[in-house]
């Protein structure tokens, strides 16, 4: 993991750069959540810092933890934006998936100079660049998206005490075959997404909440 695009917009006196990407687009049940990070210029001491940091999706959830542990105790500031299942239902993944980073560079404590984020741009009149496959190729959208997923997880493990039978604990609502089976076995629960095909399905076509 590099933090080439980073040092590009530092040597251009661009101080604050916040990394933005999201994590939740896929699943079948729950929220869609954005992080957006600003972090300091890396000294030599943090080497280690900037070395672990990846991908979420390539890290376990102990390292996940720690990662996101650490990123919130150096970060100059951190920002999340939350769509819940509802707003995501109407307004299409795509367009809660921008607004949801939208909202995660607007809850940062200090106003970037600049953009980096993970395949788009969005709708905020800031530099800004989009870079395929982001969180692998750049440190900052990388801690971005380590701290969306960490949120994310949170949220649907603590809905599992409430919906036990889906499993949200275990896959977080993506659609793996046994969110799938208890899916068809007891129906959709509010956290379900009524645009999706699968709860489509089981639903019947319909977008009551069941």
């Amino acid at each position: 993991m590099g933090i080439r695009y980073e040092r590009h917009l530092w040597r251009a006196g661009i101080e604050l750069v916040a990394g933005v990407d999201e994590v939740g687009r896929g699943a079948l049940a729950g929220p869609l959540v954005a992080a957006a990070v600003i972090l300091p210029r890396p000294r030599r001491a943090d080497a280690a810092f900037w070395g672990a940091l990846r991908d979420s999706k390539l890290m376990t959830p102990a390292a996940r933890e720690r990662a996101c542990a650490e990123i919130r105790s150096r970060a100059i500031g951190v920002g999340l934006g939350v769509i819940e299942r509802e707003l995501l239902d109407r307004i299409g993944v795509g367009a809660a998936n921008r607004l949801a980073m939208e909202q995660a560079v607007l809850a940062l404590p200090y106003t970037p100079d600049a953009l980096l984020l993970d395949a788009m741009v969005i709708d905020l009149g800031l530099p800004q660049v989009g870079l395929i496959d982001g969180d692998a190729r750049s440190a900052t959208i990388a801690a971005a998206s380590i701290v969306a997923k960490v949120t994310r997880d949170a949220m649907m493990t603590a809905c599992d005490e409430t919906w036990p039978v889906y499993g949200f604990g275990k896959h977080k609502g993506y659609g793996v075959a046994s969110h799938l089976a208890a899916l068809a076995e007891f129906g959709p629960c509010p956290l379900h997404r009524r645009s999706f095909a699968p709860v489509r399905l089981v639903c019947g076509g319909e977008d009551g909440d069941g």
